[in-house]
């Protein structure tokens, strides 16, 4: 009998990379549940097993009959903010949708989180459930949730993502993709600084690659995982370093942005600041513990370096008065 799989999230950009994975790669039985079909930038008439329900995460209650027979389940919806949508959707839905899943028969459920609710060993860090946006603050009590009534669920899979790039013409663009053109136009400024900084990117097609290997092989324990979805850390310096050498932008000196400096201007300029904002600008080295990629698992990662990110997604010169 071919498995069934549910997926939640495809109109975003990490669901559609992960929605042509598998109509690409895999033959299950595919079901999609999406608010607005017409968003949708994959083919999804391409094999008559693939089925688009229109409908709210927040109605998750009237696909109960089609959860029971679920096989997989993959939830990647998720809501950016705004009180009480955020809530509803990142956690009441989001259990509601696991209690409807029959845990003898669904193998595995692989959920998105974020990387911004742990800290440096891969544990849930309070801040972001004290003072996160709305929607980190609803991931890090999901999965608070999540924990303390998993044994009600089929086994799970959480997955980080650290800072995702994605999208082209037939995908959304992440919201760092978007972006980026901006920064690099900045880059003849932005090259005579440094600063202590470190990061993780991931980008969304390697996102893919990762589901579809976990999709293709079911966890052996009952045991929760948590993967940190990533390439190696970054420091910032590093990736000042790397886009300057794309364009051919000699670096001759730094000026060294300490924390102090910035405080300094903060309070100079009269910066307005929420508490999750300047509790980053303190934190500074975002890195985990183990990351993951499509290398991590024998596969070929597409985007491994900040350069392959560049020839994808940054202009061909930072500005068209750029200075060398």
């Amino acid at each position: 009998m071919t498995q069934k799989v549910f997926i939640t999230g495809a109109s975003g950009c990490i669901g559609h990379y992960i929605a042509e994975s598998l109509i690409n790669h895999t033959n299950y039985e595919l079901y999609f549940l999406v608010r607005n079909p017409d968003k949708l930038g994959f083919n999804y008439k391409k094999r008559p097993d693939i089925h688009i329900l229109a409908g709210d995460l927040r109605e998750i209650d009237k696909f109960s009959d089609l959860l029971k027979t679920i096989d997989i389940a993959i939830l990647a919806a998720t809501s950016w903010g705004g009180k009480p949508e955020v809530f509803d959707v990142n956690i009441t839905s989001t259990h509601q949708l696991l209690k409807s899943l029959d845990h003898q028969r669904c193998q595995q459920v692989i959920y998105f989180s974020t990387a911004s609710v742990l800290n440096r060993q891969n544990q849930l860090i309070p801040e972001a459930g004290e003072i996160g946006t709305d929607y980190i603050s609803s991931k890090y009590h999901c999965l608070q949730q999540i924990s303390q009534n998993y044994p009600d669920f089929p086994p799970l899979r959480v997955l980080f993502p650290t800072l995702v790039l994605g999208g082209d013409t037939d995908k959304p663009y992440s919201h760092l993709s978007s972006g980026l053109p901006q920064v690099v136009s900045w880059i003849n400024l932005i090259r005579w600084f440094k600063a202590d900084a470190s990061f993780h990117f991931v980008h969304a097609a390697d996102i893919a690659k990762v589901v579809e290997y976990l999709v293709n092989h079911p966890p052996q324990s009952q045991q929760p995982e948590w993967l940190v979805l990533g390439n190696p850390p970054l420091t910032l310096n590093q990736a000042i370093a790397e886009t300057c050498a794309y364009y051919h932008k000699s670096i001759y000196f730094s000026i060294s942005l300490s924390l102090w400096l910035a405080n300094f201007f903060i309070i100079v300029f009269r910066v307005q600041m929420a508490e999750w904002d300047r509790f980053c600008l303190n934190y500074r080295h975002f890195t985990y513990q183990n990351p993951v990629s499509p290398a991590t698992f024998g596969e070929i990662t597409r985007f491994p370096t900040l350069t392959h990110i560049l020839a994808e997604f940054a202009p061909t010169s930072p500005s068209p008065s750029s200075s060398p």
